[in-house]
């Protein structure tokens, strides 16, 4: 886990400030003085399902928050007056935000109220009411004004005094505090003033730890340092509030407010407020045994039991500096029969040094040293990214292992400073014979091969979708991108133009590449449209840029980008009994349409054409729009790629670069 510069700092201290704030907020009063309010970093999404966290915003001149309450009438009233503040200080590096704090606020109501006011700048949802809690809001209408320099309030009162602290803010001047009562209406808060040294760290605290932190954090886990005692916690306590502020853990990246998924293993808003509330606190021991010690911590080899079948991938070298290529090692089946597989897992020695491991069946008689490309393979056996668990099929699916042929692989190593070698194995469980399951489970890739992201831009946008042939089933997302990925959501649009979000992660994180499977599985009828948006942060905001002045397009490596969305479904028509393997080939068909078909009309026009691909298409634009309707629909898509050689740069791409491997079954291929 990289952990943040900026550490929270001391809970007392915060406290004490925030309880002066106060006190004269309370009387109404206008204070000046050298004491301030620290301000720690917090991650939030907007109304746009984008997380905004204050810290990435420390080369800004101010950072302003105004608080929100939907209906409240100095907000309606000041709104115009909000929006001018934003305004003048857009070009003098001054960030402007709404905070809404207020318990039930949700979209649906803040957002067209918000729109019809003619608020255009980002609100953040405080949906557990810890960073307003903190910054000790009372009202509605308040400005914050933050100096990015100290991570203090500068200001805080009615938006008519904050011009004077942000002029000297943006003269690089530091200002003295002012404090002045806010005139909104009244937010409640009814855990501030609570007694939470009272919290329970062997009845409350310590099962907490144990059912979601201890599962990484422990001795063999993946987690950098274990939380097994009660003396491990309180040392790692003010880490503990400051990254489930910032939303780094647990590392479950969906947005609550979107979908519902299986196995969650997030904190509950209630298990989010009483730790934080504990570490805030001073994380009292209490009274009673520590029940993490009674345990015996020791993350299992096998989380899923000992597999049926081990793979051993051939060992991989990997040199201290330099870009390694794919490695596409094939390992010959040692299956004497077909079985149907249920999960699969990986032991990964090395976690710094692997990007992903992909896996597909191939056939045909295969050797030891054997090599394959994607476009050969088969079912996909499912993969490892960062932070990826185990890849368990939904009730009644699995995919077909057959007993000749091999596994393919397709491993990305990304050295990172020292010279190591890679030993993963690879662990399959299969259903017992007799209890084979009823449906085949298939997985598809969404792509955006044409996505083209400038240098220096913070949101730049792309999507891409597919056009659902036949009726399917969907059990589950997988998104991927490299270290721009900033935001993505699914969504669904149905025949009728009704949309469904299915699943948002306001902030995508490289290291953790989760599979979200759906709690109830969806339905989705043919002629429905599965899109998946992105934003990309090309900035030097992002920590984890390679390089914000380079102009990024689709890429392998890292230092490249993807745009990529996997669907775990099955087709309503299909059994394991009555195959439709012809049902994946109509979807692959209009891949490339969703590719570049940004207004999702069926139609590309000369706009839409960017990136390397785009860029080939449009050379001959008049000739591939056979009907000269300004338009190219699938039929002259189709002919124009035929007409491209295959696997040539910037050219239709080839699988190799962009597997997408469907459910492969006994005379299914």
């Amino acid at each position: 886990m990289a952990i943040s510069k900026n550490m929270t700092r001391a809970g007392l201290a915060a406290l004490l400030a925030t309880a002066a704030m106060g006190a004269m907020l309370a009387d109404g009063a206008t204070a000046q003085g050298p004491a301030a309010q620290a301000v720690d970093d917090f991650v939030l999404p907007d109304q746009h399902y984008l997380a905004r966290q204050l810290y990435r915003m420390g080369d800004a001149k101010a950072v302003v928050l105004i608080t929100y309450a939907s209906g409240d009438a100095t907000v309606r009233k000041e709104a115009a007056t909000y929006e001018a503040l934003k305004a003048a200080y857009k070009t003098k590096g001054v960030e402007v935000m709404m905070l809404a704090s207020k318990l039930g606020e949700t979209r649906e109501k803040v957002a067209p109220e918000a729109k019809a006011l003619g608020i255009s700048m980002p609100i953040l949802f405080d949906y557990d009411q810890l960073i307003g809690e903190g910054l000790n809001v009372t009202r509605a209408a308040e400005v914050i004004v933050v100096d990015p320099k100290s991570w203090t309030v500068a200001y805080r009162g009615p938006v008519d005094g904050a011009a004077a602290t942000l002029d000297a803010l943006v003269a690089g001047n530091k200002p003295s505090l002012v404090v002045r009562a806010a005139t909104g209406g009244a937010i409640a808060f009814p855990e501030r003033g609570r007694a939470h040294e009272k919290i329970s760290y062997t009845a409350t605290i310590a099962p907490i730890v144990e059912k979601k932190c201890a599962t990484c954090h422990q001795p063999g886990g993946i987690g950098p340092m274990p939380l097994n005692s009660y003396e491990q916690v309180k040392g790692f306590s003010p880490m503990i509030r400051e990254v489930i502020r910032t939303k780094r853990m647990p590392p479950y990246l969906a947005d609550p407010t979107v979908g519902a998924f299986a196995h969650d293993d997030r904190l509950t808003a209630a298990e989010i407020k009483t730790l934080v509330h504990w570490v805030e606190a001073g994380a009292p021991r209490g009274k009673g045994e520590d029940p993490l010690a009674k345990i015996k911590f020791e993350a299992p080899d096998w989380p899923l039991g000992k597999p049926d079948v081990i793979v051993e991938i051939p060992e991989a070298k990997i040199p201290a500096t330099g870009v390694m290529e794919y490695q596409r090692p094939v390992v010959p089946s040692v299956l004497t029969e077909g079985r149907w597989m249920k999960a699969t897992t990986f032991r990964v020695t090395d976690r710094q040094v692997v990007h992903h491991i992909l896996t597909g069946v191939v056939d045909g008689e295969q050797k030891p040293g054997a090599t394959a490309t994607e476009s050969q393979w088969g079912a996909s056996l499912g993969g490892y990214g960062p932070g990826r668990g185990s890849n368990i099929s939904p009730p009644g699916t699995g995919t077909w292992v057959p007993p000749s042929g091999g596994i393919a692989f397709q491993n990305h190593y990304t050295p990172y400073g020292r010279e190591t070698v890679e030993k993963t194995q690879m662990g399959l469980y299969f259903y017992p014979k007799g209890q084979e399951p009823k449906y085949v489970l298939r997985t598809f890739g969404i792509f955006d091969f044409s996505l083209v992201i400038p240098p220096g831009e913070e949101w730049h946008q792309e999507s891409a979708y597919i056009a659902v042939p036949k009726e399917m089933v969907l059990y589950g997302l997988t998104p991927h991108a490299h270290h721009r990925g900033g935001s993505v959501q699914v969504a669904v649009i149905y025949p009728d133009g009704k949309e469904q979000k299915l699943l948002s992660l306001p902030r995508y994180e490289f290291e953790w590449q989760y599979e979200y499977f759906l709690k109830d599985p969806l339905k989705i009828p043919a002629g429905s449209k599965v899109v998946t948006r992105w934003t990309f942060d090309n900035s030097t905001r992002n920590p984890s840029n390679p390089d914000p002045t380079k102009r990024v397009t689709w890429g392998e490596q890292s230092s490249e980008e993807m745009l990529a969305l996997y669907l775990h479904y099955r087709w309503t028509d299909e059994t394991v009994a009555n195959q439709k393997p012809e049902n994946d080939k109509l979807m692959q068909a209009g891949l490339m349409m969703g590719v570049m078909d940004d207004d999702m009309n069926a139609k590309l026009t000369p706009a839409e054409l960017k990136g390397n691909l785009g860029e080939n298409i449009n050379k001959y634009f008049a000739m591939i729009d056979a009907n000269k309707d300004g338009g190219v629909d699938q039929k002259e898509l189709d002919a124009a790629l035929k007409m491209m050689p295959r696997g040539r740069r910037g050219a239709a791409p080839t699988a190799s670069a962009t597997p997408t491997p469907a459910g492969g079954v006994p005379g299914g291929q």
